[in-house]
């Protein structure tokens, strides 16, 4: 939803927009010749510290979004996905164009989602008809807008609780709580019990990376995501088969967790519920769960401990009785440091985004667009108080797992399961960083969060 916006006040924003631009293009200057001067390596060995820096994306997507909001290339930057060219997207309005029109913009994930699952898509990488609109349903029934409240919430919470307190005052957040929740509502809630959590982190580490992260095309992960793969599927396959076997027996009553319920849907033959498709339905759900929640919930970490007054207040709200003030710092902080800064499509058919505009552009068939979501919610023409960190921001302003039809299927478990995963660390007084770089996140040549070392005062 848009902002209210008179000519008079357009005026205004633009004027603004155009000097905080100029300041961050004199910031960005300043500081990409003292790492050109002082560091080491090439150029781009220098600066990709810089590059990868939250606030400088920012910094570079302030100017963007004033002197340059579309823009296109004939050079394909994505090499993971068939593409003829790359656009570049910021204004808020024209990103939600392109998330919207999903017609003329397509997802791309299709062809690597079938070599995960060893044959068929999921619904994340369809296009909108029968299949897709066959399996979105059949999901619904089977994964519950309730169940969070009803079941995750209550769950998690004691789950941190107990990993909070057994750390004695120190915790390696990405590998003791962020990926151990999530691995456990894989097993207990989707119903994967028999692997391990080490190797369901794993396993689901490299599938995501692969299918949405590796744009590059790397070809040394690839044979490592496969390897994953085939662990998933026979995994899945032996879960199904154990418990059909187990009911056939007459065995004991089977929890109610989602694998039950599909094989529920299955013993009323409803369609897409074959031991294929459940096993695929699963697949493309727990890909999802748990490195997006604990990267994310990692980075949330990360930008409160960047924020000392913020941080005192979010802890604060954490032992306050509204759940709703600590969630406010919960959704800003991941705002300054979202999962997925861009989202991408493809372009079906020639197609003109921001129409009757100075900033019209029109998208060659064929062209990855690359949709800048973290730019989207720092447009101040439509995000009010864009540059402010503002725990009680309005719902609209985010756009942290996608938008439109795609929005991750699983958005309203991780908006449910972040805060409650979180607050028993943002209880524990004088939360810090532990000394040196055992208290910065280290990625260990992935793109996701594995160690980040914390301190508190035990209780």
């Amino acid at each position: 939803m848009a902002l209210p916006c008179s000519p008079l006040r357009a005026l205004g924003l633009g004027l603004a927009q155009g000097l905080a631009a100029l300041r961050a293009l004199g910031s960005i200057l300043v500081q990409s010749l003292r790492l050109l001067l002082q560091g080491k390596g090439s150029a781009a060995q220098r600066l990709s510290p810089l590059v990868a820096d939250f606030g400088f994306q920012r910094q570079v997507l302030a100017v963007l979004r004033v002197v340059l909001p579309n823009f296109k290339s004939r050079r394909s930057l994505v090499r993971a996905y068939a593409n003829k060219g790359t656009a570049l997207v910021c204004r808020n309005s024209d990103v939600r164009e392109v998330l919207d029109r999903h017609q003329d913009f397509e997802v791309v994930y299709g062809p690597r989602m079938r070599e995960i699952t060893g044959g068929a898509n999921f619904f994340l990488g369809m296009q909108d008809g029968p299949t897709y609109s066959r399996d979105v349903t059949n999901m619904r029934q089977a994964v519950r807008r309730t169940d969070p409240q009803e079941l995750l919430v209550p769950q998690a919470t004691g789950w941190a609780e107990a990993i909070v307190g057994a750390g004695h005052g120190l915790i390696d957040f990405p590998q003791q709580l962020g990926a151990q929740i999530p691995a456990r509502i894989v097993q207990e809630y989707f119903g994967l019990r028999g692997p391990r959590r080490e190797d369901l982190i794993e396993w689901t580490t490299l599938l995501f990376w692969y299918l949405f992260v590796d744009l590059a095309a790397s070809p040394e992960l690839r044979p490592k995501a496969m390897a994953a793969a085939v662990h998933l599927q026979e995994a899945l396959d032996q879960e199904i088969r154990e418990r059909k076997d187990s009911l056939t027996r007459g065995g004991p009553k089977p929890a109610d967790d989602v694998l039950q319920r599909c094989l529920e849907m299955q013993a009323i033959d409803t369609p897409g519920m074959d031991d294929l498709g459940i096993r695929n339905y699963l697949i493309g759900f727990i890909i999802g769960a748990i490195p997006t929640l604990s990267a994310a919930a990692t980075q949330i970490v990360d930008e409160l401990l960047n924020r000392p007054e913020q941080l005192a207040l979010a802890q604060a709200a954490a032992r306050g009785g509204d759940p709703g003030e600590f969630e406010g710092y919960v959704f800003e902080a991941l705002r300054y440091q979202p999962l997925n800064p861009i989202l991408y499509r493809r372009a079906v058919r020639d197609s003109t985004i921001a129409r009757g505009t100075w900033r019209a552009m029109t998208i060659p068939a064929g062209t990855m667009v690359l949709a800048s979501n973290y730019s989207a919610m720092f447009d101040p023409m439509q995000v009010e108080n864009a540059d402010r960190f503002w725990p009680g921001r309005p719902w609209r302003d985010y756009i942290l797992w996608g938008y439109g039809m795609h929005t991750c299927a699983g958005a309203y478990i991780n908006a449910a399961v972040l805060p409650v995963m979180l607050r028993p660390l943002f209880c524990r007084p004088h939360l810090r960083r532990s000394p040196g770089a055992k208290g910065q996140i280290d990625r260990a040549a992935t793109p996701f969060p594995v160690h980040l070392a914390l301190c508190f005062d035990a209780e």
